[in-house]
């Protein structure tokens, strides 16, 4: 796989070296077994995939090759260009400004961008609308896309679909940069609709099955459609296709739960007629991460902490599988451990960060899970565990712990 150029601070010193190690003894990546680093008092259990996946290192090189390349030009980025608040602080403080927050709502006019500028197009993508808009202005913006290659083959999957009469159906948030770029994309071969979860896809396979009528889906799904689509003839052939920041899992619960009403409706030997299967489009980024995390739960540890951007969509289900079996911790950096006893963390659910008192507990032997988002440097990881690893006495040396992790592998 291709190597990055990505600025050195972005890299760690303890966790760049474990995933070596791991790397070297495990180049094709069958085992997602976690790390485990035994400091004496507390351990730490580290993912086997975690931090920054192709499609982020490569948006990384682009966008700091631009700043480079362009001294004297005014650069700007479409949005965020991942959802990390310390690399896009880092950007922004190199001069670079965004053109749109991350909900698409403007903050430079479009008539303030002249031809000679620099855009940027963030990992997510960005819509058809929108580079149509840049080649109005005579913008470039293909000189630097940093459009993931893992959407783009979302697109084209999609595309393959509408040429073949088939609706597309995206398992994603619908306000999501990535989203509505694979929204747009996918519209203009296929009609186009979207659904949030597992329970969208049952109101879809009710009007399917005729439970519910026409009217009833067309006012739910409203915002999540393409323009004339009409249920009545675009849902006899439909594939499913993802953000690919989704649960990789649940985006397979809903293909499978649209397939099975499409074998009621018309039978499982006319199945391929009305269903296309499409699993080569999930993310192995995505599904690597997730199923390394669901390695670290089998493992018995006292809490979670996971470290990425508040707004990161792949972050926020790691944290959802953690919740599932142990107290989590969903932070941005190691700032926001206030001490040994206090920590503040996001609540994605509710949106809102909470302070939690005696997070750490009393035990002779403390386990912390630690893990990040795919848009997370690794350094801001070693910074989160030097921390937690402070607030214990009578530790081992981070030598003799690498060393002793070498031994056992």
């Amino acid at each position: 796989m291709k190597k990055f150029e990505i600025p050195v601070f972005y890299r760690s010193s303890l966790i760049t070296k474990i995933k070596k190690i791991r790397e070297l003894k495990d180049p094709r990546k069958r085992d997602y077994s976690p790390t485990s680093l035994d400091f004496g008092p507390v351990e730490f259990l580290i993912g086997r995939h975690f931090g920054f996946c192709y499609g982020v290192e490569n948006a990384i090189e682009i966008s700091y090759r631009a700043i480079e390349e362009n001294p004297d030009k005014k650069i700007y980025l479409l949005s965020e260009m991942i959802h990390n608040p310390e690399v896009n602080s880092d950007l922004t403080n190199r001069g670079v400004k965004f053109i749109t927050d991350t909900k698409g709502n403007q903050l430079i006019e479009w008539d303030e961008l002249y031809p000679e500028d620099i855009v940027i197009i963030p990992a997510f993508g960005t819509t058809i609308e929108t580079r149509n808009r840049l080649s109005e202005l005579g913008i470039e913006a293909l000189k630097y896309d940093t459009t993931c290659p893992f959407v783009e083959k979302v697109w084209n999957r999609a595309s393959s679909l509408g040429k073949n009469d088939f609706t597309v159906i995206v398992h994603g948030k619908h306000n999501h940069e990535e989203t509505r770029a694979t929204f747009s994309h996918s519209k203009e071969d296929a009609p186009t609709l979207i659904v949030r979860n597992i329970q969208e896809a049952e109101i879809l396979g009710k009007y399917i099955l005729g439970e519910i009528s026409k009217k009833q889906l067309c006012d739910y799904f409203k915002d999540k459609i393409s323009d004339d689509f009409n249920p009545e003839i675009h849902l006899n052939k439909v594939g499913v296709v993802n953000q690919t920041t989704m649960l990789a899992t649940e985006t397979q619960a809903i293909a499978d739960l649209i397939r099975d009403v499409m074998v009621k409706k018309y039978g499982e030997e006319n199945i391929k007629d009305h269903f296309a299967d499409t699993r080569d489009t999930l993310c192995y980024a995505t599904h690597d991460n997730q199923r390394a995390t669901l390695a670290l739960l089998e493992q018995k540890a006292d809490l979670a902490i996971v470290v990425g951007g508040y707004n990161s969509s792949n972050t926020s289900h790691i944290v959802e599988l953690c919740e599932e079996k142990l107290p989590t911790y969903f932070i941005s950096s190691s700032s926001k451990i206030l001490n040994k006893s206090k920590i503040l963390h996001f609540n994605f659910h509710k949106g809102v960060e909470l302070e939690t008192e005696n997070f750490l507990p009393k035990n002779s032997k403390t386990r912390i899970i630690l893990t990040s988002g795919a848009s997370c440097p690794d350094a801001i990881v070693d910074e989160v565990l030097l921390k937690l690893l402070s607030y214990y006495d009578n530790t081992k040396s981070i030598d003799i712990v690498l060393k002793e992790y070498e031994q056992t592998i």
